[in-house]
């Protein structure tokens, strides 16, 4: 089986190319947009009409831009015109199945979510650009004339994250994480590690009896903040002290983003309100679909983050 996978130089993509590279029986091409070395890899910029050299069964787009906070027009088009250059690329191909890896965060509204499944009702509002580019692509996917599949993960995390928990740790570093208080029980939330994940991927690809759509996780809900204490805990990070009301931290969120908008400043803004609702919001998964059809998941949390937390501690200071 031949497989083409977008955003190889990235967090997903890449760890799928490293995963199943010496698997006997498949064929991987990877396209991303930094420059990197070997024979199954071309860079590219997937906002531009392309072509690869590389007849694909299937296409596994995982490239996207991820970050919690940037410019619209980037997120439309890294996501959106991104999303549309591939399915062009599919279409003159010969129709390869085409499998899109979207995310948890089109399900998302302000407050908790318990047991979200695969006909929760999305939009027409989102939580941010980045949910809302996403579902974008979703909807230019359903309409491809090929066979498609459509995922979405909750919370990717594992050796080589570059969005989830960096951010996290260099606060916790920084001494500029708060525990965020609310009047009601402690959020809990599902996560998926990177191992697990590709593993669905790849059975996916090589299923052609798979259902349109997956919510993906662990299945293993943890208490948000206990999870970050164990993991800062772990790494001999210091906890944090300070506390913070939901009301008072969503307040401090929407100014300090009004004033990385209006005043056009570099960077991500310390505090965003999808950061805030993260640690203050509930948001669990129904995932029966996956595991009746795709199986339990391969990794179990308890490693994934074991294995997390040694690559970290291998990472310079």
């Amino acid at each position: 089986m031949r497989m083409l996978v977008t955003g190889a130089a990235g967090f997903v993509g890449g760890r799928f190319m490293a995963r199943f590279r010496d698997r006997p029986g498949v064929s991987l091409h990877g396209v991303g947009r930094r420059l990197l070395g070997g024979d199954n890899y071309t860079a590219l910029d997937l906002a531009e009409p392309f072509d690869v050299p590389f007849s694909a069964d299937v296409v596994i787009h995982a490239a996207a831009r991820a970050t919690p906070w940037a410019k619209r027009r980037d997120y439309e088009r890294d996501n959106v015109l991104a999303t549309s250059r591939v399915i062009d690329f599919c279409t003159r191909r010969g129709l390869p199945r085409l499998i899109y890896v979207s995310s948890s965060s089109v399900y998302y509204r302000p407050g908790h979510q318990l047991g979200l499944t695969e006909q929760s009702p999305i939009g027409p509002l989102f939580v941010n650009d980045y949910a809302a580019t996403k579902h974008a692509g979703e909807e230019l996917v359903r309409a491809y004339p090929g066979r498609w599949v459509i995922v979405r993960p909750r919370a990717v995390f594992g050796p080589g994250d570059t969005v989830l928990f960096p951010r996290i740790l260099a606060a916790a570093r920084a001494g500029k994480l708060p525990l965020i208080t609310t009047a009601g029980p402690p959020a809990i939330g599902d996560l998926i590690y990177i191992d697990t994940l590709v593993d669905y991927l790849f059975t996916v690809a090589t299923r052609p009896d798979v259902a349109p759509s997956y919510n993906l996780t662990n299945n293993e809900p943890v208490v948000i903040q206990d999870f970050l204490l164990d993991v800062f805990a772990r790494l001999g990070l210091p906890a944090p002290t300070r506390r913070v009301s939901l009301r008072t931290a969503m307040a401090a969120a929407a100014v300090t983003e009004a004033v990385y908008r209006v005043l056009r400043l570099p960077g991500e803004p310390p505090i965003t309100r999808f950061g805030v609702g993260v640690f203050a919001w509930s948001k669990t998964f129904d995932v029966t679909r996956a595991l009746t059809d795709l199986g339990p998941p391969s990794v179990t949390l308890a490693d994934g983050v074991e294995a997390f937390v040694r690559w970290q501690r291998e990472q310079p200071a």
